[in-house]
């Protein structure tokens, strides 16, 4: 396993490419007047990957996470170029974070991150049939792939690295769909 970055400076950011904030004037249906602030994600989009190596198998990635300073085991993810669609980025960022391609692809559905303050949304992209193929990402370093069986998401809930909403939440639809429990529209 990789050592933790060591983090060399902090400042504000005034002006980021990934997100700025944006206020907003709400007239709520009492008549009350309110203005909250919200952070606006740029880009497309984003997805975030379930890889199923096999019908029981799940690949997760171990990946540092600046956020919360140390690596943390999740789904792979990242946000769309321009002109791709949902199911391009997924196959993209699949072949860039995990070093598999997959001939089939299905949207589970879409999460947000935080609504109550974010407009990021992730689709949620299942793949199935793998097939070795690496491309270059902007990763700063390789990741770590591990294999996780889906029967086993409890033993994975339990884990002090594994706390990103997101890729539990994806993790439980996917088991749900492939369970034949969940159908998504």
């Amino acid at each position: 396993m990789n050592e933790r970055p060591t983090i060399l400076a902090t400042r504000d950011a005034t002006d980021s490419h990934f997100l700025h904030v944006e206020q907003v004037d709400l007239r709520f249906s009492n008549g009350e007047l309110r203005t909250y602030e919200r952070l606006k994600g740029g880009g497309l989009g984003a997805v975030i990957i379930v890889p199923m190596r096999d019908p029981d198998t799940v690949l997760l990635v171990r990946e540092y996470g600046v956020g919360v300073d140390r690596y943390e085991l999740g789904l792979p993810k990242g946000r769309l170029d321009q002109d791709e669609t949902a199911e391009q980025g997924a196959n993209r960022e699949l072949k860039e974070e995990v070093g598999f391609g997959a001939r089939k692809l299905r949207i589970l559905g879409t999460l947000s991150l935080s609504p109550s303050y974010m407009t990021h949304m992730a689709h949620v992209v299942l793949a199935q049939d793998l097939y070795p193929e690496r491309l270059e990402g902007d990763e700063p370093e390789q990741l770590d792939v591990v294999p996780w069986r889906l029967d086993a998401l409890h033993e994975l809930l339990a884990r002090d690295d594994v706390t990103e909403g997101r890729s539990i939440a994806a993790l439980f639809m996917a088991r749900e769909y492939l369970a034949g429990r969940y159908h998504p529209a």
